[in-house]
């Protein structure tokens, strides 16, 4: 038997109406920065909730949708994230990170200490889920799952800013310790930690450009 296929909601936008909404939203997304420095002011758990929702209606290798969040509000989680991260982090800077890395990341401010890790009210631990063990212990392999989650962390990522708050994704050195401190399992690898919340009342970014979009696009069509 056929199974019945949604139909797509068209808003029936004019191409002047789309171009303006376009224009408004590369205007909200193009003020968009990572923010190292978070206010401890708390966050309403409706609106990380909503975010994960648009996150999780992003398009997926086979609709397998090969993600897990974990939403660390804890203190002593986030503490025992933090102290695990930077011990790796730490040796990573004083061992094996190289001049040309050291160099790149200076106008950044990073270094192998992270307090935002304690201070951001929550931490989205994001997960890859690499295979799914159905009835009978058999393995359902996700296809595209590290391109889907990808995609859904930018969605997620835009949402936050979205509404009004900021994040930082990290990554930090070594993440496998993130399995065992969150209980999750071996099919499951971790993505990246998003640091959400609102940004400290003084909070300073650094001052970088994006390319031009002619520098990152190559334009195989005609022009209206």
């Amino acid at each position: 038997m056929k199974k019945s296929v949604s139909s797509i909601k068209n808003h029936g936008y004019s191409d002047s109406k789309m171009i303006e909404l376009s224009n408004e939203f590369y205007q909200l997304m193009k003020n968009r920065h990572s923010v190292r420095d978070f206010s401890n002011k708390q966050v309403p758990f409706d609106i990380i909730e909503n975010c994960l929702k648009t996150a999780n209606s992003s398009p997926s290798g086979a609709n397998m949708q090969p993600w897990h969040f974990v939403v660390v509000q804890d203190p002593e989680m986030k503490k025992r994230i933090r102290k695990e991260s930077e011990i790796r982090e730490k040796q990573f800077y004083q061992n094996k990170a190289t001049q040309d890395w050291v160099k790149a990341v200076k106008p950044l401010g990073t270094t192998y200490h992270k307090p935002f890790l304690e201070v951001a009210p929550y931490l989205i631990v994001i997960f890859v889920r690499k295979y799914d063990i159905q009835s009978g212990g058999k393995r359902m392999v996700h296809y595209y799952a590290n391109e889907s989650v990808g995609i859904a962390t930018g969605m997620l990522i835009t949402a936050i800013h979205y509404c009004g708050l900021v994040c930082l994704p990290y990554t930090p050195m070594g993440m496998d310790f993130l399995n065992e401190s969150l209980e999750r399992p071996d099919s499951e690898r971790p993505f990246l930690i998003l640091a959400v919340g609102h940004a400290y009342e003084n909070a300073k970014v650094p001052d970088i450009q994006k390319k031009s979009l002619k520098e990152l696009s190559t334009f195989l069509c005609k022009e209206f």
